[in-house]
């Protein structure tokens, strides 16, 4: 049977009664109120052995009590539940000290447990107080179950050096999550250093990462940082891993491992403080299968998995997404605008293959090419169907992007082969003509500039590098 005194504070009478009843057939003796004065009196004078409490309270916010609660009971330890399901809250809440953050609804069994949890392993001490500073531009927006559900594991890690592997397709926001980890971490005063494996030659990356001495290798006329000496004392974030080279692998192994390197030319090993955070949008165990990927390093790299689902899978939070980018827009000078019901229902149903850069992306060309105050069913329509038919970066973000768009403008003219297959290799022959010339243009016309060229085609950059390995077309020297 269990064993204490549960104070309850929620200022909606119902949820107050649910609680009460599930903990009591748990064996716990509950006391509830609807204000955070009384909850402030009955902790103070040391009642209760555990707090579950809302966050708007009619007479006081609980973010502002929960710090005076700390201060009197360190001992105790204290839930809190919200309907404000953002990443602030659960940020928030677990700055302040709580023991748990459960964005409503909650499942009931849930609480029980975490109450069991709580009473039995209790926080001792309080966490750094929270930052309220550019909370409203905070750009991981949801309410929807799964990323409550990321709030909740990021609000455990803030205050810790463990490794994170992020996973997700392109758009997701992976590289958000690693900068919300560092700007809200106990490493958020030292630097955040983001380095790309498939933007770097290959050859390169040793370099980019350990540094080099001069002299080391054609070329370093100078001694050089590189991205570990950069990040010192901070965090040193790791994107598209899976392209790193074998031989690198086994460098930042050693590193973490030991602690230590040396750089590229150099002998004398080097300490590091830095934490590290990995994404990928590769299955990474496939990769290791195909002997392109250290088993030992993935081990190493995924202490805390952390997968961020599609936007396809919360298309609830769509309209959350819609509000935010339409204040971000306003706030650099262009106009925000209202969004019927029936678009944004629209919206839901559409597959965002770009993710939520695909959504920001068509925010901001509302903005800017609509005059209207109001964006209709029609336009959105219009849009998304544009976008469906064009190679734009909102839509081409797998690694065979381009040739998907390229096969939906093809379709019309393998039809006209009717019942008759076309020519053995003549699918495939037309998909290279047109890959190669296609992204030459874009190359020649923005000087090499291969994130231009990117934008240009519609295209993830990771996926034009790519592209232009795979298809072997010829770049200058210095282009990147």
């Amino acid at each position: 049977m269990a064993d204490g005194t549960v104070l309850v504070a929620d200022d909606d009478a119902a949820i107050r009664t649910v609680i009460n009843q599930a903990l009591s057939r748990a064996g716990y003796a509950v006391r509830a109120t609807g204000a955070a004065t009384t909850l402030w009196r009955w902790a103070s004078q040391g009642e209760g052995d555990l707090i579950i409490t809302d966050v708007v309270m009619p007479d006081e916010n609980a973010f502002d009590l929960i710090p005076r609660i700390r201060r009197a009971r360190p001992d105790l330890p204290v839930v809190v539940m919200s309907a404000q399901n953002t990443f602030m809250t659960a940020i928030k809440a677990s700055e302040l000290g709580a023991y748990e953050y459960l964005p409503k609804p909650f499942d009931l069994n849930e609480l029980v447990a975490t109450v069991g949890r709580a009473l039995s392993a209790p926080r001792a001490a309080p966490a750094r107080p929270a930052n309220d500073e550019d909370a409203d531009g905070m750009p991981l927006v949801g309410r929807s179950p799964a990323m409550q559900e990321i709030y909740r594991v990021l609000a455990r890690l803030m205050q810790t050096d463990l490794t994170v592997m992020i996973s997700g397709e392109s758009g997701t926001g992976k590289e958000l999550v690693a900068k919300a980890l560092h700007d809200y971490g106990k490493r958020a005063k030292g630097p955040f250093v983001a380095i790309n494996m498939a933007a770097i030659p290959r050859d390169l990356i040793e370099a980019e990462l350990f540094g080099h001495e001069r002299g080391a290798f054609t070329g370093a006329q100078t001694r050089a940082a590189g991205r570990f000496e950069q990040a010192e004392s901070g965090t040193l974030f790791l994107d598209e891993i899976g392209d790193m080279p074998m031989d690198a692998q086994t460098r930042l192994l050693r590193v973490l491992q030991q602690g230590e390197y040396t750089t590229v030319g150099g002998r004398v090993p080097i300490r590091t403080d830095v934490r590290i955070v990995a994404a990928t949008n590769k299955d990474l165990r496939q990769l290791i299968q195909q002997g392109l990927f250290r088993e030992d390093l993935f081990y190493r790299l995924n202490v805390v998995p952390l997968r961020l689902p599609p936007l396809r899978e919360r298309s609830e939070d769509i309209p959350d997404l819609v509000r935010h980018f339409f204040a971000q827009v306003e706030r650099e000078g262009l106009t925000a605008k209202t969004i019927e019901a029936a678009a944004l229902e629209h919206m839901k149903r559409y597959s965002w293959p770009g993710n939520v850069r695909e959504i920001e992306n068509l925010v901001r060309r509302l903005a800017a090419l609509y005059p209207q105050d109001s964006i209709t069913l029609g336009i959105i329509e219009q849009e998304l169907a544009a976008g469906d038919a064009a190679p734009t970066a909102e839509n081409v973000v797998a690694d065979d992007g381009l040739s998907a768009s390229v096969e939906r403008h093809l379709s019309g003219y393998f039809n006209g082969f009717g019942n008759d297959l076309p020519p053995p290799g003549l699918y495939h022959r037309v998909l290279h003509e047109i890959e190669i010339p296609l992204i030459s243009a874009a190359l020649t016309s923005t000087n090499g500039n291969q994130i231009r060229a990117a934008e240009l085609l519609g295209l993830n950059r990771n996926t034009l590098r790519k592209k232009i390995r795979d298809l072997e077309i010829p770049v200058m020297r210095g282009q990147r």
